[in-house]
């Protein structure tokens, strides 16, 4: 009895797999109606979160700068973007609507909004954390404000920014669905609207798995451009080769006593001058005499 009930939920749950990938398959797009079905909406969702994230990292890198240098600054801003927060999306959607009327800057407006909320702290800390003698390096070597801020100073502060990153895109590519009720949101229609509404499953699975793939995507090509992007912190792990414990050990020790590969030949070159002022001290203490 207990094998003919699990043989029956079985044969059930296969035929609603079943049911669901015939309905995405056939609704996937429509080559008379361009508009219409599965495809168009994902690339309405993918444009509307990638422009929210976009242009709240545009916004939260400047003004994150200025709060870490001006930190008097930082108190009133950050307690501003929280107010912010706290508001509802469905409420600032509905707020955009007498000034954007029915176009993405509606729901673009609000999750870049919310993306500026997430990221601001982190490239606040992400810059706070650098190191002041790799900045003391880095003037050493004659770099000028700007070209420290990115040779330097933006390198170290990456991983915090693009972990503050992550956490914003999942968030936004999440809450673009909402804006289906102002009439957007992508694939959040599929799952309200076609799906909801009519009392039909299909379209909540298809809206939702897309919506978890995307998010998936998006966190995985984000964790590609933080290795590609911070080359010292990569290690020995993913050479595959073996390598006599000496060498790779000072290079580690320079790497992780600096922050960049900047600040590690700053050291070297500050090692230079105190073992040449060192070399010359006992000449000039013997002309002295």
């Amino acid at each position: 009895m207990i094998a003919v009930e699990g043989g029956n939920w079985a044969l059930g749950a296969w035929e609603w797999i079943t049911r669901v990938t015939e309905w995405g398959a056939a609704n996937w797009s429509y080559p008379d109606e361009p508009n219409r079905g599965i495809w168009p909406r994902l690339l309405e969702h993918m444009r509307l979160a990638y422009l929210s994230i976009l242009i709240g990292l545009a916004v939260a890198l400047p003004l994150g700068l200025a709060c870490a240098r001006w930190g008097r600054l930082y108190p009133p801003v950050l307690t501003g973007v929280n107010v912010l927060y706290a508001v509802p999306s469905i409420a600032l959607f509905f707020l955009m609507l007498p000034y954007t009327g029915f176009s993405d800057w509606t729901a673009i407006v609000p999750l870049s909004l919310y993306t500026l909320v997430i990221l601001l702290p982190n490239v606040v800390d992400g810059l706070r954390q650098v190191p002041d003698h790799v900045r003391q390096a880095a003037v050493a070597m004659g770099f000028g404000p700007l070209r420290r801020l990115l040779t330097v100073e933006m390198p170290v502060a990456v991983p915090v920014v693009i972990a503050g990153l992550r956490v914003a895109s999942v968030a936004t590519i999440s809450m673009v669905s909402v804006a289906s009720l102002v009439g957007l949101g992508g694939l959040g229609q599929l799952i309200l609207s076609d799906g909801f509404r009519r009392q039909f499953d299909a379209p909540i699975v298809v809206g939702i798995v897309l919506v978890v793939l995307l998010a998936f995507v998006t966190d995985a090509l984000l964790v590609v451009a933080q290795y590609l992007l911070t080359p010292w912190n990569r290690g020995n792990g993913g050479s595959g080769r073996a390598r006599r414990p000496g060498r790779g050990r000072s290079r580690q020790r320079a790497v992780v006593a600096t922050g960049t590969p900047v600040g590690a030949r700053a050291a070297a070159v500050r090692g230079a001058t105190a073992r040449t002022a060192t070399a010359q001290g006992p000449n000039q203490a013997t002309a002295g005499e």
